[in-house]
């Protein structure tokens, strides 16, 4: 059992360096972990989403001290991704997703393949203040991402982020940081919604002491990460991270059996790294003014260390 309990703090390090530094991938990381040795998707979900109720608090705070955060997306963003969590949780802790996640793949993966053509076109990014989306449209985004987190055991980070990757011109640094920062009422949503619906002996404890303990220690280092690697790099790893994710679910509504869908995951995950990396090589070194450097905050959100 110990080492159980290890390989799950690992994992929740991992995961939560991936999610910090890309916006997504911890609680899809974690509770295919989970699901792995054995637990309910009720309770992998539930036991991942406690975790988060630390990690992604650890999270926002230092995303906010390295001045990632636009906190004027975050609350139009989170309060309704808060409610479609508790929503969510409770639908999942007496039904089963499996016949909704395909097509929510199928949507991320459009919207991956939208983000990969912008990372390679080299679309500028705009300032935070300037690509800022308006409050009414970041609700129903909110509500979306906040439900399918909590019925697929993660997706906040895939739904929020590469959607406002993909339809805005926020810097990803920002796109990142807020969506990271909003996700602490979002898991607090879900998590009181497993459990109002499975009670607390529905949750594997050991578990989330682990993942907890590997997040924590990730999330300072991710937070540094993103504000270091330039906005096309960026974008690439998050679309290639997206469509290895999903391929198999998409591919399976084509009748595509798991052994291939498998083989093309492991291919988009080849070349995605393979452009990372190109993309990575052949960037220029920004200047100031420079339309590739990333965009200062905007005189009307908080400097680094400011309050909100």
């Amino acid at each position: 059992m110990s080492t159980s309990i290890l390989l799950i703090a690992v994992v929740g390090l991992v995961a939560q360096l991936v999610d910090g530094s890309l916006g997504m991938g911890y609680g899809v990381t974690s509770t295919t972990l989970l699901l792995s040795v054995g637990l309910a998707p009720a309770v992998a979900s539930a036991s991942v989403h406690l975790a988060e109720l630390g990690t992604t608090a650890a999270s926002g705070i230092s995303h906010w001290r390295f001045g990632n955060v636009d906190w004027k997306v975050v609350w139009p963003l989170a309060i309704p991704g808060a409610i479609g969590a508790f929503v969510g949780a409770v639908v999942l802790s007496n039904l089963s997703a499996e016949v909704a996640r395909p097509w929510v793949s199928v949507i991320l993966s459009v919207l991956a393949v939208v983000i990969l053509i912008r990372a390679i076109a080299g679309r500028v990014a705009a300032s935070s203040a300037a690509a800022r989306p308006r409050a009414r449209k970041l609700g129903p985004l909110g509500i979306v991402g906040g439900f399918v987190d909590a019925l697929g055991g993660g997706g906040w980070g895939p739904v929020t982020t590469s959607t406002l990757m993909a339809a805005t011109r926020m810097h990803p640094r920002f796109v990142i940081g807020t969506v990271s920062a909003s996700e602490f009422l979002v898991t607090a949503g879900a998590s009181a919604g497993f459990i109002l619906g499975l009670g607390t002996a529905g949750v594997a404890w050991g578990a989330v002491a682990a993942l907890l303990a590997g997040g924590l220690i990730a999330a300072p280092i991710a937070a540094w990460i993103v504000r270091r690697v330039d906005y096309r790099t960026m974008g690439a790893a998050v679309a290639t991270m997206i469509l290895f994710s999903n391929s198999p679910r998409v591919l399976e509504l084509v009748g595509v059996g798991p052994s291939t869908s498998q083989l093309v995951a492991n291919g988009i995950a080849l070349i995605g790294a393979g452009l990372t990396v190109g993309l990575w090589i052949g960037r220029r070194t920004p200047t100031p003014g420079s339309s590739d450097a990333p965009a200062p905050m905007s005189s009307d959100a908080p400097p680094v260390g400011a309050s909100a």
